[in-house]
């Protein structure tokens, strides 16, 4: 059963001479339990399809459902009610909270919907240690390096009960054996029912996915299920 589904989903900025379409007609459906990795040029529209999915911004036509219910039904109180339990975000910026410790970031949506405070440091450690972090969970962000605060958005993006992941570049600032301990726990997350969608330029992690699609000038141009597929599909499109 598809648990994210986008129905002719367009975005466009502006107007007249300074028109951006962003999205044109986006049909993209995400199984629970499913990963579908999204790949395509800088500028191409892959990060407003994230934040469009999880519903941070409203898309100019079509429709967005997720696990069924319509979100151009929800009032603005009900999406953020959706969005701090069921959807976790890793962004590029990784928007960890400076005055709070890397358990304490972690561990916030989690207090935020009603867990005490110790179970949610419980499951906020068990993340962080998943990630090879345990021992940084008392440090600041201003402490971590660029890598090290990847880890812990990675943590608080999929730690409690979510049932949707979106993750923009969550591998970006990591070398090649953290970037794929980040897709290892996405793939537990997906293994748990959570449907995740990840923008990557990395064609390896991108191999990871159950399929994976190609957004060239915020049109869906291709897509794929075989396993050798991200690296052919990259570089057929590469000079399309």
């Amino acid at each position: 059963m598809s648990f994210l589904e986008l129905q002719d989903v367009s975005k466009v900025y502006g107007d007249g001479a300074n028109q951006v379409n962003a999205l044109v007609g986006i049909d993209l459906s995400v199984d629970a339990g499913a990963l579908v990795a999204v790949m395509g040029p800088s500028g191409s529209g892959k990060s407003t399809l994230l934040t469009i999915a999880g519903s941070l911004e409203d898309p100019t036509s079509g429709e967005v459902r997720i696990g069924g219910a319509s979100l151009s039904r929800m009032s603005r109180n009900d999406k953020a009610r959706l969005r701090r339990r069921s959807i976790g975000y890793v962004f590029q910026d990784f928007n960890l909270l400076p005055g709070l410790t890397a358990v304490e970031n972690v561990s916030l949506p989690l207090e935020l919907d009603g867990l005490t405070a110790r179970k949610a440091r419980v499951a906020g450690m068990a993340a962080l240690d998943e990630l090879g972090m345990g021992d940084r969970a008392g440090h600041y962000p201003d402490q971590l390096s660029g890598g090290e605060r990847q880890r812990v958005a990675i943590a608080r993006a999929v730690v409690g009960e979510r049932h949707l992941l979106l993750a923009d570049e969550p591998s970006g600032a990591l070398d090649s054996e953290n970037g794929e301990a980040v897709m290892r726990l996405v793939l537990t997350a997906c293994r748990r029912g959570v449907a995740a969608v990840v923008v990557t330029h990395d064609a390896q992690l991108a191999s990871w996915a159950d399929r994976v699609i190609f957004i060239r000038d915020g049109q869906m141009v291709d897509q794929t299920t075989t396993p050798t597929g991200p690296e052919a599909l990259l570089a057929r499109n590469a000079h399309s």
